[in-house]
Order: C-alpha cells, then sequence, then structure tokens
C-alpha cells in the first residue's frame, strides 16, 4: 500500500509540476528564490520516483531528466514562458539529489531493519 501511495504522489506531483512550468507566468506560485524552487520542485520529484521506484534507478533518473530538459523545451511553445538552458541544469542537479536522497533512505531503512 505504501509505494502505490508514493507512486501516485510521484506522478501527481510530476503532473503539477509540467502544469506549472507551462501555464502563463502569472499563474506560477512563488516560495522562495526561482532556482532554489526549481531545485527543490526537482528534488522532490527525484525523491518520490526514487521511493517509488527503487529497483529501477536508471529508469528514473532518465524519467526525471528527461522531464527537466523536456520542460524546458516545451516552454518555446509558450507565448509567455522561456526555457533556458541554466534553468534546466537547476532541475537537473535537484532531480538527482533527490535520486540520491532516495538511495541514502533506501539504504538506512536496510540497514536498521538488519540491525532490528
Amino acid at each position: 500500500m505504501y509505494r502505490k501511495n508514493i507512486i501516485v504522489i510521484a506522478w501527481t506531483t510530476l503532473a503539477l509540476i509540467a502544469f506549472v512550468t507551462l501555464s502563463p507566468i502569472g499563474l506560477r506560485p512563488h516560495f522562495a528564490g526561482v532556482s532554489l524552487e526549481r531545485f527543490g520542485a526537482f528534488a522532490l520529484v527525484g525523491l518520490l520516483f526514487g521511493l517509488a521506484y527503487p529497483r529501477h534507478l536508471w529508469l528514473v533518473l532518465t524519467l526525471v531528466s528527461g522531464a527537466a530538459v523536456g520542460l524546458e523545451v516545451l516552454q518555446h511553445l509558450t507565448p509567455d514562458r522561456h526555457g533556458e538552458v541554466r534553468d534546466a541544469l537547476v532541475k537537473l542537479a535537484g532531480g538527482v539529489t533527490g535520486i540520491g536522497m532516495s538511495l541514502a533512505l533506501h539504504k538506512a531503512i536496510k540497514r536498521f531493519v538488519t540491525l532490528s
């Protein structure tokens, strides 16, 4: 049950990020600095997908990286948005960080379970 919930949350989060990334700039929420928001959003997506699919980390890495780059490219199709390489790199760094956090969490959980 836990894994199914994480899968739903991961895909929903990615869909929300896609919506916010491709919607008019006025609909974009602001919580912190823009680069920090990009990094944090993709770190969260990387973490969630890493937890949802722990045995498919190469696929997760491809999916998260593809989403980061793809969303930047798709911004060129919207009239008031513009994708930039710098923004894609921030998103990629966040995604990789999140995936790394999921790996560390899995290892910590395995170690804890074997110690119990």
